[in-house]
């Protein structure tokens, strides 16, 4: 007789709101991930890249990318809740606790908010909020997502549809500033741009001018790298099978990818503190090259402090499209054809009263 002892992952019908998911594989990073982080999305944020930087704002080393404890966070969650995906929809209330160093071991647990099944009756809309953390405990990422999962059985019963209200955004009293944070020992020379939070004013556009072109083996590093073991993402004898007849493009690379072009423009921009909101609006495909264009949303004071600010940002990226004429959502409430990101998030960066 034979038994498998292979799992399936989670299909529609297999979640239940309230469903609490502890999410397997620990994983402690390294500077070797430091280095590949680097080596995929080129990022040149000065906090991240330098030690001697990071202590010099009271730091005790540089922090990983923000990007990357994102990426480990939510490549933990899909073996059980997305390995299944037809694609990830959107994020909200995204909130970056204490900063993640070399040496840290993050474990990640999640519980279900809601679930609407498709009309179609093939797939259904899954939301959950999910906590990743330190080895003592401490909070380094909580968020929402909500990502449509096939069913495995389209003819199987499902309960009645649970939508649940996100927040619209994060508010700045709400954003954590790194402990022992000091900018007075900021340097805007090694950080690579004079532009700190009171030159940036509401409204104001920024192209951030270059591309980067997502190779086929960029996203599938990526995919590895961070334990994503979605199907749409790594697996191109199933992607034959889909309707885009390839595999996908993981969408937290695309986003990584405009967070290292947003240097150009917004350098000094030193900590992603949170994410409002954020939609995936069209797939991507290795070969597609990637611009991005940001515009300042709101300029925010943070409680007790003068030497900092928040910058709240809308970042867009297009493929194969340059952004100097802004691609976006246009007055009839569609998007561009070359858009495949909108990103709403919030900056940490000095001020000048520092």
């Amino acid at each position: 007789m034979s038994k498998s002892k292979t799992e399936a992952g989670n299909f529609f019908e297999d979640f239940r709101v309230g469903q609490e998911i502890r999410h397997a594989t620990p994983r402690t990073l390294t500077e070797a991930d430091a280095a590949l982080n680097v080596a995929l999305y080129g990022s040149r944020f000065a906090v991240n890249s330098s030690d001697e930087f990071a202590r010099r704002i009271g730091l005790p080393r540089a922090p990983l990318d923000d990007m990357l404890v994102f990426h480990v966070v939510i490549g933990k969650t899909v073996p059980d809740i997305s390995v299944n995906a037809v694609a990830n929809l959107g994020y909200a209330d995204f909130r970056w606790g204490v900063p993640v160093y070399p040496g840290d071991t993050l474990s990640v647990s999640s519980k279900v908010l809601g679930l609407r099944e498709n009309s179609n009756r093939a797939s259904g809309v899954v939301w959950v909020r999910s906590t990743g953390i330190n080895q003592r405990g401490e909070t380094v990422l909580d968020y929402v997502r909500w990502v449509m999962v096939h069913k495995r059985d389209p003819a199987a019963a499902v309960g009645a549809p649970v939508v649940p209200k996100t927040v619209a955004s994060v508010a700045p009293a709400d954003i954590a500033v790194p402990a022992g944070l000091a900018i007075e020992g900021y340097d805007d020379l090694a950080a690579g741009s004079p532009h700190r939070w009171e030159d940036y004013e509401v409204g104001e556009r920024i192209d951030h001018v270059s591309g980067i072109t997502l190779e086929d083996s960029d996203h599938m590093l990526s995919t590895r790298l961070y334990q994503n073991t979605a199907r749409v993402h790594f697996d191109a004898f199933a992607g034959k099978s889909t309707r885009f007849g390839r595999r996908l493009a993981y969408g937290g690379h695309v986003i990584s990818l405009a967070r290292a072009l947003s240097f150009n423009g917004l350098a000094n921009g030193f900590r992603v503190a949170a994410i409002n909101a954020g939609s995936h609006t069209a797939p991507t495909f290795g070969g597609d090259t990637i611009y991005a264009w940001s515009e300042v949303l709101e300029c925010a004071p943070l409680p007790g402090r003068s030497d900092v600010g928040a910058l709240r940002v809308r970042t867009i990226a297009a493929k194969d499209c340059p952004c100097d004429a802004w691609p976006g959502k246009g007055a009839d409430g569609k998007y561009h054809p070359a858009v495949v990101l909108d990103l709403d998030y919030w900056l940490l960066m000095p001020r000048h009263s520092a």
